[in-house]
């Protein structure tokens, strides 16, 4: 392996990663930058936490002259990756004069005016960018490296068409760099149109999977809320990461686990730019701490330090569970994947797991107690739902384990398991 100094890097570049106590390039860094400071339009594929925003930003920051212009623009999903890139950039750029803005929206618009001013290198929402380029607030046309980092998310999350109209008020001259978990239609179409010659660049998953351990349980669904406390209660656990697929799920378990007394908050689209910082601020500086998240909130956080991740709710595909799963089992220590599973779940998980090699294990039932949860919509009674409060009438036994074949065989199509 090389060093950062063998990657061609300048004085001021390495003593700030000497300081942040970087010394060894990964897999995507020592790949990626030595063909980016030499002008190679690239494709990388590399997952969240993989050190690419280093890989695009060493090659940045070695190019652009302070007080010259914009001259670098990183295009990102959400507000918390442009926020998380900007923060990365300014650290390895502390020992320079380079200006760089962060631009989003749900924020006033008018402070980003002025410091795109003089602004070197900008990371922004598609959705923000646009309007600056309306509103002639931005100049993109001495723009000489563009990033479309997590471009397969911000395509997913339809913006495919701002991302086109962006590039094309780029440069012509420009050097593209193009970061994206999976190589998608539009990830094609886009390097096809827009880049020259690029390099494809890959670099294996930091994830470790001999030290991640997969299980799901199969609960009746009115019975997954109590299955979840009954697991946070017994496991040893401490950041952890509950995925919903809805913003009203993700804000019903995370209210509900607080009147349990789990330290627990919610993160999805619905917040403000404050709330969502508060959440993160809080996450990163426990050592106990349970985020409920949605898919598109949590995508791009570079969270470290995950010990369990739930799946409440499966993932519609493959591609978003293994995102899930890979939060956790990283820089070499153990992680815990756990699905609760019920009929609402079989047909996802039967498609997501059927040509998979790696060992999800079925955990029978363990006994839990019955508990209430307080619903959003007060009209709404079932077992799971309630006052907020236990119900101290003892405890449910599941010992008694549903029939039937499991949901993972393709021959179970929509079947709803007997119980004994």
């Amino acid at each position: 392996m090389k060093t950062f100094k063998e990657l061609g890097l300048g004085s001021d570049l390495l003593k700030a990663l000497d300081e942040m106590n970087l010394t060894k390039p990964t897999e995507i860094q020592e790949k990626v930058i030595p063909l980016a400071i030499n002008g190679q339009d690239i494709i990388g594929g590399s997952a969240t936490g993989s050190g690419k925003t280093l890989a695009f930003g060493a090659p940045i920051i070695e190019k652009t002259k302070p007080g010259d212009g914009l001259q670098a623009l990183v295009l990102a999903p959400t507000r918390e990756l442009a926020e998380q890139v900007s923060r990365s950039l300014k650290a390895f750029s502390r020992y320079s004069t380079l200006q760089i803005t962060t631009v989003y929206g749900g924020v006033p618009i008018e402070a980003q005016i002025r410091f795109l001013r003089k602004s070197d290198i900008v990371v922004g929402t598609p959705g923000r960018i646009l309007d600056h380029i309306s509103r002639k607030t931005i100049d993109l046309s001495k723009v000489k490296i563009l990033v479309l980092d997590e471009a397969d998310r911000m395509f997913d999350m339809g913006f495919i068409h701002d991302v086109t109209d962006i590039v094309d008020q780029c440069s012509r001259k420009r050097q593209t760099l193009l970061f994206s978990a999976t190589v998608s239609s539009e990830v094609i179409s886009i390097s096809k149109k827009y880049m020259k010659d690029p390099k494809e660049i890959s670099a294996e998953p930091e994830v470790d999977p001999s030290k991640l351990k997969q299980v799901f349980y199969d609960v009746p669904s009115n019975q997954k809320f109590s299955l979840l406390v009954h697991l946070l209660e017994q496991e040893k656990s401490g950041l952890v990461m509950i995925f919903c697929n809805t913003k009203r799920n993700a804000d019903l378990i995370s209210n509900n686990l607080k009147k349990f007394g789990f330290n627990a908050m919610a993160l999805h689209g619905n917040l403000n730019q404050s709330q969502r910082s508060r959440v993160l601020d809080q996450f990163h500086q426990s050592e106990k701490f349970i985020l409920v998240c949605t898919d598109v909130a949590a995508r791009g956080l570079d969270i470290k330090g995950v010990s369990h991740v739930y799946n409440y709710e499966f993932p519609k595909t493959k591609i978003e569970y293994t995102h899930r799963i890979g939060r956790t089992a990283r820089a070499g220590k153990d992680g815990k994947a756990i699905t609760i599973l019920s009929d609402r779940d079989y047909d996802s998980f039967r498609k997501a797991t059927r040509y998979d090699s790696s060992p999800i294990e079925s955990v029978p039932l363990p006994r839990f107690e019955q508990v209430f949860i307080k619903m959003n919509n007060p009209s709404f009674r079932g077992r799971d739902s309630g006052s907020g409060s236990r119900r101290f009438g003892g405890r449910v036994s599941h010992d008694n384990r549903r029939t039937g074949r499991s949901p993972r065989s393709s021959g179970n199509q929509g079947r709803r398991f007997s119980r004994r």
